[in-house]
């Protein structure tokens, strides 16, 4: 916890971070922090408080799906430009919506149910800034164990058919993660919505895309998500990187490109 410390006489306090403020409607934001939301009231303001102190000038926008626990009115609240469904849009598709409506020239996508502080945060906006076009995290998930996690397999699997086994697992289904303008377009807005399909599509385009910091969101993960016996988003994530591995074939061939090693299949009957 943080102490409060107390204030000397005719010394006003300093901030060792530029807090953003409300950016004007007629000026565009260097960063846009994007996060979905479906009932976050607990975590929700300190999630937001968190994102506007990445960049002087940051928009933090709040797409909130589904909730019905005053999620909305908090981030309204809280000064977030909030975009509003009274249904759920499904896992992921938040950030495609976000996307859409974001105006910075560097994005960053977080969670609503998990406060990363700004300090953690920052080296993703940097990391684009310096020229990178997708800054992934490169948290990798629990591999030295006696069972591996399927997403887990699916993520490394992934990022070995897209010949970039230096990823190891660092994928853009797990946030925190930014993007430039460039890579927004060449992905495709609707593409985030399936995070692995985004990534097979960033490095079939050719971006810059490297792991830039870890951050264990495996620890951060909500106690509700751990309390399932098995991983309630466990077959869809894994579906969505058969997904990508289907739009890699059928961008390239049949093997993905990977070679057939020394077998010669003409012997074959």
């Amino acid at each position: 916890m943080l102490q409060r410390r107390k204030r000397k006489l005719l010394k006003p306090r300093r901030r060792s971070r530029p807090v953003s403020k409300p950016i004007p409607a007629h000026e565009t934001p260097k960063v846009s922090v994007v996060i979905p939301a479906m009932n976050e009231r607990k975590t929700i303001a300190a999630v937001i408080r968190q994102a506007r102190l990445v960049h002087p000038s940051t928009e933090v926008i709040v797409v909130v799906n589904g909730s019905r626990d005053g999620t909305e009115r908090i981030a309204r609240k809280m000064g977030a430009r909030v975009i509003s469904f009274k249904e759920a849009l499904g896992h992921d598709v938040g950030r495609g919506i976000g996307a859409m409506h974001a105006k910075g020239s560097i994005l960053l996508f977080i969670d609503a149910d998990i406060v990363i502080s700004a300090r953690e945060l920052r080296p993703f906006i940097l990391a684009v800034e310096s020229g990178v076009d997708v800054a992934l995290n490169s948290y990798s998930g629990k591999i030295l164990t006696d069972e591996v996690h399927p997403v887990v397999l699916a993520k490394h699997a992934l990022n070995l058919a897209l010949s970039r086994p230096d990823l190891r697992g660092a994928s853009m289904t797990t946030i925190p993660h930014a993007i430039n303008r460039r890579a927004l377009e060449l992905i495709e807005a609707k593409h985030l919505s399936v995070p692995p399909l985004a990534q097979t599509i960033a490095i079939r385009k050719g971006l810059d895309l490297h792991n830039v910091h870890n951050v264990n969101v495996g620890k951060m993960n909500p106690i509700r998500r751990r309390a399932f016996k098995v991983d309630p988003l466990r077959h869809l994530i894994v579906g969505d990187h058969l997904e990508a591995i289907e739009w890699l074939l059928n961008d390239t061939n049949e093997r993905g490109q990977q070679t057939d090693l020394s077998r010669d299949r003409s012997f074959v009957g």
